[in-house]
């Protein structure tokens, strides 16, 4: 075995072998390979043009076979697609072939053939095909969503992965850890928004790159020039093919008999053909030439140098995809561990760097409910007690905003309408009483009134005829708009009870005395309000 006599051919697959180095995926290899119009250099093993060069495009499948064959690793094997009896069909010899790992070839020799890469870096390729599956212990390939840690994130509670996910029509990013739902029908073991974690991650990437931008910028340019002078070179190699295959066929036309017209008019017709085709190549060349210059000026080299102090404009900038950044998260970052505290809106986020280094930061996330904030009973207490000393709800909300409050969902500051809803929601009567904020204004054995309403089994409206005929003991809240707040220990709820279920009748006047009239409150008596119409 030795390497194809045909250097052009040799080159395009030390290419392929190159740029899937460089990216990680056969998909970015193939759209390379067509945007600059590269083909592959095969010969047949069978048919007319047996053991021909011949250029074909490139595709998916034969560069995979590239990637996958251990013999371009300068090994010999024997047995790589074996036959699986169970899938052959009947009427086709060549069905059932399988493929195996060169690990599990019948013969497997290295270090027997010429070699276009070494044996480590073939193994890595295959474990870098294998990780682009979609699979769930897997990173799987970069797509082309927004989300920066695709395949990356990992839950701190059962140490899956979590898929990203993108809800509404603004298409907002979310992490869910679905696994335990889609295999065992249970519910989301945790989630959380996606930009704010997207923020805090690329943060510390772009703190990580700051101390090597000089040294990026010269790789960059180094890079740059040995890419166009390959693809300088690669359309030379195709001119130079071109320029002889014109050559050959103004010799064979020149050496047939002029007579024989039968053979001549063939021969014409493949010279015109061989030097259309010289032409259309030359004018492709001279157009690449117009758009990429073989090497970079002084200009482009301070240019690259002024990007790379800019590192953070870069990142940010329209003409960085999202498959860029998330190319260089994936350099730089082995995986992300998340774990939401106990459902509050603080998520402990751990990044494992490549080369065995961690990190550890907390997050703020943006949460539904303001009963989730781990320190929701505090801000209230805060709210209550500004508006209790005659504070506006502006100036609540700016004061709030000041010392660094923050509330729930995606807004970064309080306003006045938010202030006002959490003030109504702390004295209205109804759902709140089982709520912390209900928690904060009653004290023992207080009801909000709609709460005991329900508790006895009457229409709110019967409980504030009660009220006014002071047969319950309330409290109204301070306000224009001031709730009540009924108080009734256990001795006061059976009176009521039994009040509610005496029989009501038209032809009696008045309950009995000792139904409509309410236990006194031990020590705040006082301080109870009541309506004395009606009595």
């Amino acid at each position: 075995m030795v390497f194809d006599p045909d250097e052009q051919a040799r080159e395009v697959v030390r290419l392929v072998f190159d740029l899937f180095e460089r990216w990680g995926t056969v998909n970015k290899v193939l759209q390379y390979l067509v945007r600059h119009q590269i083909r592959l250099g095969v010969r047949p093993h069978s048919g007319p043009n047996r053991g021909q060069l011949e250029w074909r495009r490139p595709s998916r499948t034969t560069l995979l076979n590239l990637l996958h064959h251990p013999t371009y690793a300068g090994a010999y094997c024997y047995g790589r697609r074996p036959i699986d009896p169970r899938r052959k069909r009947p009427g086709c010899p060549g069905s059932g072939r399988t493929r195996v790992a060169a690990e599990d070839c019948l013969v497997l020799l290295r270090d027997r053939c010429p070699a276009y890469i070494s044996w480590d870096r073939y193994q890595a390729n295959q474990r870098q095909i294998e990780a682009n599956r979609a699979r769930a212990e897997s990173r799987g390939a970069i797509r082309e969503g927004a989300a920066l840690l695709g395949g990356l994130l990992v839950c701190g509670r059962c140490g899956y992965r979590m898929s990203a996910h993108y809800d509404g029509p603004d298409k907002r990013l979310h992490y869910l850890c679905e696994q335990r739902q889609v295999d065992y029908g249970g519910s989301l073991c945790q989630g959380l928004a996606g930009r704010g974690l997207d923020a805090l991650v690329a943060q510390q990437v772009l703190e990580v790159l700051e101390p090597a931008a000089l040294e990026l910028s010269l790789a960059a340019a180094v890079d740059i020039e040995a890419e166009r002078e390959r693809l300088h070179r690669h359309w030379q190699q195709q001119l130079e093919r071109a320029s002889y295959e014109a050559e050959r066929a103004a010799r064979q036309y020149h050496a047939v008999e002029p007579e024989n017209r039968l053979v001549a008019r063939e021969l014409e017709r493949r010279w015109e053909a061989a030097l259309q085709v010289q032409r259309h190549l030359q004018e492709d060349y001279h157009r690449f030439q117009s758009e990429q210059p073989r090497g970079l000026s002084l200009q482009d080299r301070d240019a690259i140098r002024a990007l790379a102090a800019q590192i953070p404009e870069l990142w940010e900038a329209e003409t960085t995809s999202a498959a860029d950044r998330k190319a260089i998260a994936r350099h730089l970052i082995d995986r992300v561990v998340v774990a939401v505290r106990d459902d509050s809106e603080y998520v402990d986020v751990t990044i494992h760097w490549l080369g065995g280094m961690t990190s550890v930061h907390e997050l703020s996330r943006p949460v539904g409910r303001y009963e989730q904030m781990r320190d929701y009973k505090e801000l209230l207490g805060n709210i209550l007690e500004l508006h209790e000393q005659g504070w506006s709800v502006r100036q609540i909300a700016e004061q709030l905003n000041r010392a660094g409050w923050r509330p729930p969902r995606r807004r970064a500051t309080f306003n006045a309408p938010m202030i006002r809803k959490l003030l109504s929601r702390s004295v209205r009567g109804g759902r709140e009483a089982d709520s912390t904020e209900a928690r904060i204004l009653l004290e023992s054995d207080e009801w909000w009134f709609g709460a005991l309403a329900r508790q006895l089994d009457m229409p709110p409206a019967t409980l504030h005829s009660w009220l006014r005929r002071g047969w319950v003991q309330a409290r109204q809240l301070s306000g224009a708009c001031g709730r009540w707040i009924v108080w009734a220990d256990e001795d006061e709820l059976d009176r009521l009870r039994r009040l509610r279920a005496r029989p009501r009748s038209w032809s009696e006047d008045r309950p009995p005395r000792d139904l409509t009239t309410p236990k006194p409150h031990p020590g705040r008596e006082r301080e109870y309000k009541r309506d004395n119409a009606g009595r």
